[in-house]
């Protein structure tokens, strides 16, 4: 018995060590202002890691086991001018990294050439006359930041091919249908414009990746975006009676609407209902709730319904997999006795969901979340870096965020697992990477310069380790 006790404790060790293993240290001496910018070429199988400091950057050329091949360093480009890395594209296998100003209407270019251990920079003056940034995406070969129009229904894609060659192309939506939250009659800049403060700020779109998990306080802004490199698929859930989506196809760089209309629960005021959506393998996955009932259904982009779940307050909710959690800021956690706890803090709070792939099923957590305590911090961001810049800042850096992010809310939340079909799956769950990533966070505060990355089935996070003055990288499996 002392045996097999002692052989499952071992089996035990040796599946947490191997869901966090340390597989690269690179010793690296680096002054302040740190930070990261990650780019994976899934095609050649290689990483680069771009570091820089308030003087320097280096780029790290890492293999498929993430080890080190290569690297290049050279001056960061000037520090007062360009403020931030903000995307890439790959060129003959090299990366092209961009910076840009406060305001992106300067970007720089560094071309990273490991065969020749040259850099050539290329400057830009974008030409943003009464147009917000809104974000920015990188996929292999292309390099987007995408904008509106002042009082409009333009958007403009500012685009960066791998030669380094630069076009912007405007997208109309003509004869879109734009509505405010309150039911009047708007433009697209007026939908984007609109104030939720003091949980969204005006002109956010925050850029989802579904590949990772994403936390329910980045998931509950009603403005998202997904980008897969072939389409920009933009979702907006101000107003509580559908979801709107916007396509725009990449190739033509055109645009086409989809309504999908939300579940209808009659009340009194429209305040007293809540609702968001999350697009996950080509459908929609809406939630809409009251103070007494929820409902979850999924959709294709014709409207047409997949399949709908409804919890109430007066009995189980049949299709979770998980207890019912509670965290409250600090740390504490509690687990809820009923439906009808979960259900009224689902609406009285900021709700959304997530998906995520687990191996041949889907994860999908609900749930919501509080304010940040201290939230008044995020306006005085704004009021420092300007409007354009905080949205930049904030909207780019959601996928590190989203292990911290619920250290200062309180957050309620559920899971449930579900097949290709969308019908629940029953059974206990396993931890995933996203908590033992998150666990790691917490017991480690010495470090700077954090990134994270996913390759095949495997969470990678890179940071500078203040103390030891090394460069780590360690693996994580769900």
């Amino acid at each position: 018995m002392l045996k097999k006790i002692l052989l499952n404790c071992l089996l035990l060790n040796s599946l947490i060590s191997f869901s966090q293993d340390v597989v690269n240290t690179t010793p690296m001496a680096f002054k302040k202002n740190r930070y990261t910018f990650q780019v994976v070429n899934n095609e050649e199988k290689t990483t680069t890691l771009f570091i820089s400091d308030k003087e320097k950057v280096t780029a790290l050329r890492l293999n498929e086991q993430m080890q080190t091949k290569d690297s290049i360093s050279t001056s960061r480009p000037d520090v007062k001018k360009y403020k931030s890395m903000i995307g890439y594209n790959i060129s003959n296998s090299n990366t092209r990294l961009y910076w840009a100003s406060k305001d992106c209407k300067e970007i720089i270019s560094q071309l990273y050439d490991f065969n020749t251990h040259k850099i050539i920079a290329q400057e830009y003056a974008l030409p943003l006359k009464d147009e917000i940034v809104l974000q920015r995406f990188s996929k292999d070969n292309t390099f987007y930041i995408l904008t509106v129009v002042k009082r409009s229904d333009i958007f403009k894609l500012h685009v960066f091919d791998n030669e380094g060659k630069y076009q912007e192309k405007t997208i109309e939506l003509k004869d879109f249908h734009f509505y405010t939250s309150m039911y009047k009659r708007t433009n697209l800049y007026g939908v984007l414009e609109e104030n939720m403060l003091p949980f969204e700020y005006p002109f956010s779109l925050v850029h989802i990746t579904p590949e990772n998990l994403n936390s329910i306080s980045t998931t509950a802004y009603k403005r998202k975006c997904y980008f897969d490199g072939k389409e920009i698929v933009i979702t907006i859930d101000s107003n509580i009676d559908y979801t709107q989506a916007i396509v725009i196809d990449l190739k033509n760089y055109t645009a086409s609407e989809k309504l999908l209309k939300q579940t209808i629960i009659q009340t009194e005021f429209r305040s007293e209902v809540n609702s968001n959506s999350f697009y996950f393998d080509k459908k929609m996955y809406q939630i809409k709730t009251s103070s007494d009932r929820f409902y979850l259904n999924v959709k294709d982009l014709n409207d047409t319904i997949l399949k709908e779940y409804t919890a109430t307050s007066a009995k189980p909710i049949e299709f979770k997999n998980s207890e019912i959690n509670q965290e409250n800021s600090g740390g504490a956690k509690r687990v809820l006795e009923n439906s009808s706890q979960f259900i009224r803090k689902l609406n009285n709070q900021h709700s959304g969901l997530s998906c995520y792939q687990l191996g041949e099923n889907t994860l999908i957590t609900i749930g919501s979340v509080s304010l940040e305590g201290n939230s008044p911090g995020t306006q005085a961001v704004l009021g420092q870096l300007g409007l354009v810049g905080a949205i930049i800042s904030v909207a780019t850096s959601h996928s590190m965020e989203s292990f911290n992010s619920y250290s200062n809310r309180k957050v309620v939340k559920i899971e449930g697992l579900f097949d290709k079909d969308d019908n629940h799956v029953k059974g206990d769950l396993q931890p995933l990477a996203f908590d033992k990533i998150r666990t790691f966070f917490e017991k480690n505060n010495d470090i700077s310069a954090e990134t994270l990355f996913k390759i095949d089935n495997f969470y990678y996070v890179a940071y500078y380790d203040n103390k030891a003055k090394e460069y780590t990288i360690r693996k994580f499996a769900d």
